[in-house]
């Protein structure tokens, strides 16, 4: 809660990252709370903090139907605010930058969806997904192919400029 609260401040795509994987340690964890809080090396009123968070989050999770997997609609309206906002950029003259940087990612993108038979996946949720995925391979330590680093470093890049576009749009 309190991290999640500081990406979201500082950076979106790190946000969503991070967001995605307390889904899944909720998974991990059966749902309880006690074994997510107990790891917190706070005060009590901290814990109890906390735990509402947590248990906020498992509600979503169960009143939404993600329980086994799928993102809340919390973490999906993140995907599509930031949609909006990679749309207005497509569209603006003076964001040329952008334009390339998205043009230059959007064969991979094309892969990733043609790989994952996910067309219906919308572009900034493929990159995500992937990007999601390398964070994984790299935490257990699984060998990557210098095509995917490749392209998780095109689409970081990419994800990377919109956060920061997203973080100006914001203040």
């Amino acid at each position: 809660m309190i991290v999640a609260r500081q990406k979201r401040k500082e950076n979106i795509v790190e946000y969503l990252l991070y967001m995605w994987q307390v889904e899944d340690l909720i998974r991990a964890s059966g749902f309880d709370v006690e074994k997510l809080v107990g790891q917190y090396d706070q005060s009590d009123e901290i814990k109890k903090e906390i735990r509402r968070w947590y248990v906020d989050l498992m509600e979503m999770m169960r009143s939404e139907g993600v329980m086994e997997s799928g993102h809340i609609q919390l973490n999906k309206n993140v995907i599509i605010a930031l949609t909006d906002l990679h749309l207005r950029l497509l569209k603006d003259p003076d964001e040329s930058f952008y334009g390339a940087l998205y043009y230059k990612t959007l064969p991979f993108i094309v892969q990733l969806r043609a790989k994952s038979g996910g067309a219906e996946t919308p572009e900034l949720e493929t990159c995500f997904t992937a990007l999601y995925g390398y964070l994984l391979l790299r935490l257990q330590q699984k060998e990557i192919l210098p095509e995917t680093l490749e392209a998780m470093k095109q689409i970081s890049t990419f994800l990377s400029c919109l956060a920061d576009k997203y973080k100006e749009d914001n203040e």
